[in-house]
């Protein structure tokens, strides 16, 4: 199972647990540019300009959390693909997983524009640009 926590509840998970790993999955781009969780492993799920699903996913994570049982929090712009890449994780044998609802950004306002409505910056959690 895959459990859904909005930013400020993973936020809480990682302080209570030092096992608990943040990945963000977005592209390098969105990491870079649009900032990132503070302390956040990056390994993309998915990589322009093609969006293609990255085939090193599953042993990049392998290698970065070994622990099959170790809590591991997933992030990406507003939810979507965090949680296809948790799927995928969950198929290959982990345990912990956690979707960050809202992701990075949040979702889209009535202007189509994000971070105004949600997600881990918009909630003023600990981030950082490259």
């Amino acid at each position: 199972m895959i459990e859904q926590l909005s930013p400020q509840q993973a936020w809480e998970l990682l302080q209570q647990n030092s096992k608990a790993v943040l990945i963000d999955v977005r592209t390098k781009v969105e990491y870079a540019f649009v900032g990132h969780p503070k302390g956040a492993f990056h390994i993309p799920w998915k990589e322009a300009p093609d969006w293609q699903l990255n085939p090193q996913f599953i042993e990049d994570v392998k290698k970065t959390v070994p622990d099959s049982e170790a809590p591991i929090l997933l992030l990406c712009r507003s939810g979507h693909r965090s949680q296809d890449a948790a799927k995928a994780l969950e198929q290959a044998g982990y345990r912990h997983l956690v979707n960050v609802v809202d992701g990075f950004e949040g979702p889209l306002d009535e202007n189509n524009h994000r971070g105004n409505l949600g997600g881990w910056r918009f909630q003023g959690l600990p981030w950082e640009q490259s």
